[in-house]
């Protein structure tokens, strides 16, 4: 019960959530993701929500590369902090854009994971990650 109750930092903790973060995060994200991957390759013209005006093409294949390629390199702590742009960049036009004039309910998947997102902006891939063992290792 003692440590339940302190409060002071234990970066093994810490770097044990950011783990658990990173892969969930990027395992869910994937199941949206996926499907929007097949898309890319089916026989149908691309018919897709182009909320910039660059394209439905363009979008669904900038929201691919952020929704499944990104998200496979957070789930390794590969790049993190740079990696997770584009996704921040995908979760804002989606709850800002796509869902502005939905009730919260509508947004609020989007803004969950966007605070996900800077999190791992501001935390890093923490120890258990490509990143730690690529860059960090001898240090």
């Amino acid at each position: 019960m003692k440590n339940l109750l302190y409060t002071r930092f234990n970066q093994k903790y810490l770097d044990a959530a950011i783990l658990i973060v990173r892969i969930c995060a990027g395992a869910f994200m994937l199941t949206h993701g996926i499907p929007k991957f097949a898309r890319l390759f089916a026989a149908d013209p691309v018919t897709f929500a182009d909320p910039l005006g660059v394209g439905a093409g363009l979008s669904l294949v900038l929201v691919v590369f952020a929704e499944v390629f990104c998200s496979i390199f957070i789930m390794l702590g590969l790049l993190t902090r740079i990696i997770v742009i584009p996704l921040i960049i995908n979760m804002s036009v989606a709850a800002f854009v796509v869902h502005a004039g939905d009730a919260f309910s509508g947004m609020e998947m989007a803004l969950l994971y966007l605070v996900i997102y800077f999190f791992l902006l501001a935390t890093g891939s923490g120890r258990y990650s490509l990143d730690h063992y690529l860059f960090h290792k001898g240090r």
